[in-house]
């Protein structure tokens, strides 16, 4: 499956994504205790439940046995909790996620939902939660653009910074269709350094002797390592109530370091959660 990461993020590990679509279970996670008083008031498409479109794409989300993990997961969990909702998962492929929303089967997607403008047109979309860094994949922790210019690098279609990257490396960059091929070709030294996202490459790469995963120093030549696009939760258009509820929560979760915590477990760097000012990809 191929998709662009402006419309579907990083789908650098989509050999992990399942095409579980219509399955839906009831997880139980986020139900508050009797007299438990939510943080906000709004509707949902089931009362006293928030029903979450839940595509396999770790470290960002997974679902198993109805129970969602990863870090988008867990600060919707958060959520729910906060506002006193039991979570019901639908777990779907990653390009039957947004629809899901859409046609009003779900309140809220994730999986590392970019803010774009496109989105924006058809969905609701939050505040940023946090951001998906260009990371770069190589043994001896190459970050800087102007040091890749004369090595061979590879990088996978879709992301944000590839014009860029192909106008800078000229004939030195790869372009794969995923990143399963793209690491076929480290580990066999055709290339020398690797283009993902972090989440994305942290997994991947995670526990490779040969394979640092750093976040790409920033550089004027390419805009994506500068203005790292922002990710936020898919969610019914219309409900615009919901809106400023998961725009409190995540306000509240900046604030007190909890989305910064969850990133750092689920193997993110804590800059990830420096979103700056909103905006949207064009």
């Amino acid at each position: 499956m191929k998709l662009n990461k402006v419309f579907a993020s990083a789908a650098s590990v989509a050999f992990l994504a399942a095409a579980l679509a219509g399955c839906s279970s009831d997880s139980g996670q986020g139900a508050g205790a009797d007299g438990c008083t939510p943080e906000s008031v709004f509707s949902t498409l089931t009362e006293g439940t928030l029903t979450v479109s839940v595509p396999e794409f770790p470290p960002f989300s997974s679902a198993s046995d109805g129970v969602m993990s990863g870090v988008d997961a867990e600060i919707l969990n958060s959520f729910a909790e906060r506002n006193c909702l039991t979570v019901t998962t639908q777990s779907t492929s990653y390009a039957g996620t947004i629809p899901a929303v859409q046609s009003d089967r779900a309140d809220v997607a994730i999986g590392c939902y970019y803010r774009t403008a496109a989105r924006e047109e058809i969905v609701g979309l939050s505040d940023p939660i946090y951001t998906d860094q260009m990371a770069s994949i190589s043994a001896d922790g190459v970050v800087d653009v102007s040091a890749m210019e004369a090595l061979k690098v590879g990088t996978v279609d879709g992301y944000l910074w590839v014009p860029n990257m192909k106008t800078v490396m000229g004939d030195n960059l790869t372009i794969y269709p995923s990143a399963v091929e793209m690491k076929a070709d480290y580990e066999a030294g055709r290339i020398q350094v690797g283009l993902d996202g972090y989440g994305s490459a942290a997994l991947m790469y995670d526990g490779a002797a040969d394979a640092t995963v750093q976040a790409v120093a920033a550089d004027s030549r390419v805009i994506a390592s500068q203005e790292p696009a922002q990710i936020g939760f898919p969610h019914t258009k219309s409900n615009t109530e919901l809106t400023d509820a998961l725009n409190t929560a995540i306000g509240a979760m900046q604030t007190d370091g909890s989305i910064e915590s969850i990133l750092v477990a689920n193997g993110l760097p804590a800059t990830s959660g420096e979103t700056g000012e909103p905006r949207l990809v064009q």
